[in-house]
């Protein structure tokens, strides 16, 4: 993808999974400089922000324009969240369905608290444009993920904070097999390849077992997305 670089700065919600990494790339084939966003909130796949400072060695190491364009890594404490929350995401339980319809890996508010925060950040940076990787097309139904959500957010920000923010969601309307295709297309096979490698999904935290698209247990929601998007993908590249 070739798109005109434009002179701002993104900030993105950068966790260290396959969606955050490829919309890491995305914003870094799009603007000037891109600062990234993590959270701890005691979640039970914590690892996955472990393996942020190598895939940042990796996008530093694939392309040179992409190196000069990645700016701070940011990582905010917010373990309130855990705190009220009693999910599959927070406790050691078992993944299952909830009487709600939703499975219990739903974490109430997560994604709002994340996109405001990291609008309050980037009010403090000077930053406009905010990248996130909620998707309503492959999911778990997670009402924090759709598209009419992010853009009642993004009116409320901006008129809190009077600000003129842009929430960008790339893979909004991908599913995941596309998902692996845009990565492909932005970072060519050696993107592909590094978030196979080093990127982290898997609900359960983990990293044991290697498979074809990478570290997981195989079985939990967020594996079983990304091993039939890897299916799909390299059964139709």
């Amino acid at each position: 993808m070739n798109d005109p670089i434009t002179s701002g700065t993104a900030l993105v919600l950068f966790s260290g999974g396959q969606d955050s990494t490829t919309c890491l790339a995305w914003a870094l084939s799009r603007f000037a400089r891109v600062e990234m966003l993590g959270f701890s909130y005691g979640q039970r796949h914590a690892i996955e922000l472990e393996c942020r400072d190598r895939l940042l060695g990796g996008f530093r190491a694939l392309r040179p324009d992409w190196a000069l364009r990645l700016g701070d890594s940011h990582t905010l404490d917010i373990p309130t969240l855990s705190e009220i929350s009693d999910t599959a995401l927070t406790r050691d339980v078992a993944i299952a369905m909830g009487a709600d319809g939703l499975p219990n890996t739903f974490v109430p508010g997560r994604n709002l608290v994340f996109l405001t925060f990291a609008a309050a950040l980037a009010y403090r940076r000077g930053i406009r444009h905010i990248v996130g990787g909620m998707c309503e097309t492959d999911y778990s139904g997670y009402p924090d993920c759709r598209d009419e959500t992010i853009k009642a957010l993004q009116s409320a920000l901006n008129l809190g904070m009077a600000r003129d923010f842009e929430l960008h969601t790339p893979l909004m309307w991908l599913d995941k097999a596309a998902t692996w295709r845009l990565a492909e297309e932005l970072g060519g096979a050696g993107l592909v390849d590094l978030i196979c490698e080093h990127s982290h999904t898997c609900y359960l935290g983990e990293r044991g077992a290697r498979h074809d698209w990478g570290f997981g247990c195989g079985e939990c929601p967020a594996c079983s997305l990304r091993a039939k998007g890897w299916r799909e993908y390299v059964a139709r590249p």
